[in-house]
Parts: C-alpha cells; structure tokens; sequence
C-alpha cells in the first residue's frame, strides 16, 4: 500500500475539518469532491470570480447526501479579511486555492491580479494563524522560475518572474516563509506545473490550452500556436495534485515551511500536445481535419518547463499516478461530455 492510500485510510477513520479557497474553481472543486467521498467535513469559499456554481452541482452529484451535508459554502472574497476569519474557524487544515490565475489577464489587468494574490493571501494567511489551524498548503507556481534556463527546475533555484502574476505566486512564497519565521505558523507551497483534468473551464479569454484546444477542435475552429510549437510544459493530472494537496496538508514537521515542485517530471512540446489531443479526440468518435496556424510567441511566457519533482517525493511522499498520456486520456471524455 503506498504512503498516499495510507493517508486516506488514516483520513477516513478519523475525519478532519478542511477549508479550501477557491472551492468552485477546477482544482478546488476536484479537491472538494475527493475529501467529501472520505468523509471529511469540508468549508468551501469561493466568490465565483473564475469558479462556477455548476462545479459544485457536479460535485453533489458524485458523493452521497450525507457526505454533501458535510459540505457548507461560504460566499465570500479572500479580499475581505471577515470573510476569511469567518471560513477559518474550526478548521485543521487550509488548502488555499483561490487566486486569479493567468500570465496574460495580469498583463491586462495587474492591479486586481495583486489584490487578489497578494492581499487576499495575506488576509488567508492572518485568518489561518489566529484560526490556529494546523497547516496551511497553498497553491504556488512553477511561473516562479521566470527566466531562469535551466532544466529540471529546481526548487531553490529561480529567476527573475517575466509577469504581474509570477510577482504575485513569488510573494505568496515570501510571505509564507516570513509566517514560519515570525509567527510559528506552518506552511507549504505547491508549485503547480500545468494542471489539467475534470471541470477546466474551456470557455474565457484566459482558458489553460488543453481545454480551450479541445473545445476548439471540436467545434472545428483553427488551434492557434504561440511560437514555432516547440514550447514545452510539463502538465500534470489533477489526480496527482489532489494526491500533492492532501499529502502535504497532514505532512509531519520536517516537510512543512518549504515550497515544492508539483508535477511528473516530464516535457511535452505544443505540436506534440496538438497531436495527442487529435489522436484522443479520433479514438472518442470527434474528428478534427485542421493544421495548427502559428503566430508570434506571447508575451510573458517562458519556453520551457520541467520539474524535478524529487523532492516531493522525498519529503512529502508524493507518487504521481499519471503521466500526461494517462492523464489526457481520462481528461479527453470529460471535456467532449461537458461540450
């Protein structure tokens, strides 16, 4: 039985209370739905800026009645400081997910990038300490690396950030490591690398390319590429995030107060991406007969990303069970349902 199965079963015999931020967003509402199905008691807080009241129909409709009765939601901003104490309450373990994602909307818009990320964490990070909670996990980025070369990236090892929002993520990381100094507080950050899955929202100037690709190609609209095409992330399945999120939550001490890399340890490159997403589209009955048209590469981006993911695995026993092949073919029927 690996160390992650053995946290669940942990988990099940002696539910815990857990707030997630962000609980109507992608990685907020699968992460919902996981701990509802182990019988956790979950506090949701999300203001629907980017998340959807439809994620958490869904949600109801995969778990029990009684394990939904063990859900409330708070509508509420992380902007607000009250609303913030008021979800922390009670609370063991915060899994902070609530951010305005996107390299190009902080371009467009860093001012309210900045007092969602920053101001709102801050008000997160101040609510969980007088909460007293036990830890705190939040959602960091691999955007952090900036323009930094170097492949794998290595967690002690960046740039400088190439976005209002990688300034953001990397002051989320600051302010963090002052809270364990200062205040005793313990946290963890998750760099996340290129998360895809279930309830990624396709629609929307901002939506992440595996989602907006799929949605396109099956309405046979062209795939815009930025740059040649070979530009490479390493994307993560979000069953392998969940796994990050909870591990980390109940990590021991030695594991806590550091950030670590969250995905496979992988690269995929834009054309290959095109490709695969093609193939699994064929093999679930949706044809696409289109070339990719290729433009100028976007501002704020960086070419390439690869974690090393080892120490995760060393510290927080972090295992990904999918690859992006395995990942991509689970995600594929979701999306052409959700179509």
């Amino acid at each position: 039985m690996s160390a992650y199965q053995c946290v669940l079963e942990k988990l099940q015999k002696n539910p815990k209370t857990w707030l997630i931020t962000g609980v109507a967003g992608f990685i907020g509402s699968n992460l919902l739905e996981t701990l509802l199905k182990l019988d956790q008691n979950v506090v949701g807080l999300d203001n629907f800026a980017t998340g959807h009241q439809r994620n958490l129909d869904e949600v109801k409709t995969f778990v029990s009645a009684s394990q939904w009765s063990c859900f409330k939601f708070i509508s509420g901003d992380i902007r607000n400081l009250d609303d913030c104490r008021q979800a922390s309450g009670g609370v063991d373990y915060v899994l902070h997910q609530a951010a305005l994602g996107s390299v190009p909307r902080s371009l467009n818009d860093p001012i309210t990038t900045n007092g969602t990320n920053i101001d709102g964490f801050l008000n997160m990070l101040v609510a969980a300490r007088d909460a007293n909670v036990d830890s705190f996990t939040y959602a960091a980025s691999s955007s952090t690396y900036g323009d930094h070369p170097g492949l794998p990236k290595v967690e002690d090892i960046i740039g400088k950030p190439l976005s209002p929002y990688a300034v953001t993520k990397y002051v989320n990381e600051l302010y963090a490591e002052v809270f364990a100094r200062c205040y005793n507080f313990n946290t963890i950050g998750l760099r996340y690398f290129n998360v895809f899955g279930k309830r990624q929202d396709p629609e929307g100037a901002y939506a992440a390319v595996i989602p907006k690709w799929v949605a396109a190609m099956v309405r046979g609209d062209e795939i815009l590429i930025n740059g040649d095409g070979t530009t490479s992330r390493d994307f993560c399945f979000i069953e392998n995030t969940i796994q990050a999120n909870i591990l980390a939550a109940v990590s021991d001490s030695s594991a806590r107060n550091q950030v670590y890399n969250i995905a496979v340890g992988g690269r995929t490159n834009l054309n290959d991406l095109f490709s695969t997403i093609k193939v699994c589209l064929e093999d679930n009955g949706s044809q696409y007969t289109k070339s990719p048209v290729y433009r100028d590469f976007r501002a704020g981006d960086v070419l390439h990303s690869q974690a090393d993911i080892s120490k995760a695995k060393q510290l927080l026993n972090y295992a990904p069970e999918f690859d992006f092949n395995s990942g991509i073919k689970v995600a594929i029927p979701w999306y052409l349902n959700y179509l």
